[in-house]
């Protein structure tokens, strides 16, 4: 391939990293539920019945996005259409309760930046990331973070295969009976300081499998993690967008 053709291939493709990932909206994208400002009829659960996952209660309404799969079938079933689901990549939240998503508590969704992992981890953080009984699904995602897309590289956030190597132990999965001990060697390998990120929906409820014989949960009941990322799949510019926001990065 001569030269000039090289340039006229490469002037095609155009860029191909995201070259602002804290503003960028995915096309075609299922993003963060919102509860419209008009009254639900008395005594109308149409949302909750179309549910898979119990994420929605009413009076008052309110999504659970640690538990929401974001379906939209909830979307499908409200009448008056009170419910719909956003472009917005951005859900994540620093804590669980945080994930209740209320009527006009649109704009408290965010993740607190901490002082303490800013001035200890900005610039140098690494993840191990561990599937406990996950479809892939989010898995497959979490590693597209680092591709030339999404480029996490770039803030200096990286992926490491050994805990003993890693900051931040990223958990994927409903945590099975199967990875029980894993997950735990896997968070007693890695050094001081360290936190916990919970990526999808069965890694923070269980998802579609909570309650099924074979979870088993108690690691995260007893480490709670500093960071929840919803989706089932959550889209890599979620995650980008919540581990940038717990940073305190611009």
């Amino acid at each position: 391939m001569s030269i000039f053709k090289a340039l006229r291939v490469r002037v095609s493709q155009g860029k191909q990293f995201i070259t602002d990932v804290r503003t960028a909206t995915p096309v075609g994208f299922r993003g963060r539920p919102t509860i419209g400002a008009v009254a639900c009829p008395p005594d109308c659960a149409a949302c909750v019945a179309s549910c898979p996952t119990a994420a929605i209660s009413v009076a008052p309404l309110a999504i659970d996005l640690g538990r929401c799969i974001f379906c939209g079938d909830c979307v499908a079933a409200c009448p008056e259409g009170v419910l719909s689901l956003s472009k917005d990549p951005r859900s994540a939240a620093s804590s669980r309760d945080a994930l209740i998503l209320r009527a006009g508590a649109e704009a408290e969704l965010r993740v607190r930046a901490s002082e303490t992992f800013a001035r200890v981890f900005r610039g140098s953080l690494k993840l191990r990331q561990v599937s406990t009984g996950g479809c892939n699904a989010c898995e497959l995602e979490l590693n597209a973070t680092s591709n030339v897309n999404f480029d996490l590289q770039r803030y200096g956030i990286e992926w490491v295969a050994s805990p003993r190597h890693a900051d931040a132990l990223v958990v994927s999965g409903a945590l099975t009976q199967a990875m029980r001990e894993a997950i735990r060697l896997a968070w007693e390998a890695m050094p001081e300081p360290r936190f916990v990120v919970a990526v999808g929906a069965c890694a923070i409820s269980g998802g579609l499998y909570d309650g099924a014989r074979g979870v088993e949960r108690s690691f995260l009941d007893e480490v709670i993690p500093a960071l929840y990322v919803p989706g089932c799949p959550p889209h890599p510019l979620t995650f980008v967008n919540a581990i940038l926001d717990l940073l305190a990065v611009p």
